[in-house]
């Protein structure tokens, strides 16, 4: 009888255990399920991907420490230096031969200084243009070596390497002007890689205005997307590199006059400040 109720009580515990254990996959199964979700994914993934709220003007992440004292914030920048209406013109992805001089020249025609977003290897092979960036007033970005979009996605390692490594090209070629900020190819920001930047002195950099200029959608489109949404904030991009950017340039010329019109000023994106 002993033996019998011995048997009955180790059946029981077997059974339990067996049941635990189909408990705790299925939880695993669920909580893997969760971390993956396809919805979350797709988001994640969105080609312009910036983590602060333009709206807010770049302070909606953690500071970088010390800020206060004059150290870079880690948080990305859309406010103007200039305040008030002034707006921010970035160009990205040159230098090119040939469509960088044309962007300098609508840029000197109505006198505005922007921020060149520039690839290291094109900037290490044109350093002529970067001189004449530097000469004419612009501010220099980096813009990594090799524009990957996904590369926030990519380790830390991989991300250090593409943003120093293009800070140095960059510098470089412009014969010691400084690189005062970063921004990721299609705002592919991570909290690290701002933190790299603000730590090397180069405020992360986002837009409140994506002209779209890059697909070639057509000169009246690219100035309408400006007029629509020039409420969204201060920073506007263009592209001097990547194509053929002879809409990029009409367009500019175009909004640059209709800014003049405006009473609009421009100015350079903040670098440092509490709620920049």
């Amino acid at each position: 009888m002993a033996r019998t109720r011995m048997r009955r009580m180790q059946g029981t515990k077997a059974r339990i255990a067996v049941a635990a254990a189909v408990a705790a996959v299925a939880a695993t199964a669920w909580g893997v399920t969760a971390v993956v979700d396809p919805g979350h994914e797709i988001n994640h993934r969105h080609v312009s991907r910036q983590t602060d709220d333009p709206a807010k003007g770049g302070d909606g992440e953690p500071q970088a420490p010390g800020e206060p004292g004059g150290r870079v914030p880690d948080g990305i920048a859309h406010a103007s230096e200039s305040g008030g209406d002034a707006v921010n013109i970035t160009i990205d992805d040159g230098p090119d031969p040939k469509w960088t001089p044309k962007v300098l020249d609508v840029l000197k025609k109505y006198d505005v200084k922007a921020v060149f977003c520039m690839i290291g290897p094109q900037a290490k092979d044109h350093p002529d243009l970067v001189k004449k960036v530097v000469a004419d007033g612009h501010r220099l970005c980096d813009h990594t070596t090799d524009h990957d979009t996904g590369m926030d996605r990519k380790p830390l390692a991989y991300q250090r390497q593409q943003i120093l490594v293009a800070k140095k090209q960059i510098e470089e070629a412009a014969g010691g002007a400084k690189v005062e900020y970063y921004r990721a190819p299609g705002g592919a920001f991570t909290p690290e890689s701002r933190a790299l930047a603000a730590a090397n002195g180069m405020r992360p950099l986002g837009w409140n205005i994506d002209t779209k200029d890059f697909s070639k959608p057509g000169v009246a489109a690219i100035v309408g997307t400006v007029k629509a949404e020039i409420g969204n904030g201060p920073t506007i991009l263009f592209h001097d590199g990547g194509g053929d950017r002879t809409q990029s340039v009409a367009a500019l010329d175009q909004v640059l006059a209709w800014l003049k019109e405006q009473g609009r000023p421009t100015g350079f994106p903040v670098v440092t400040g509490p709620s920049a």
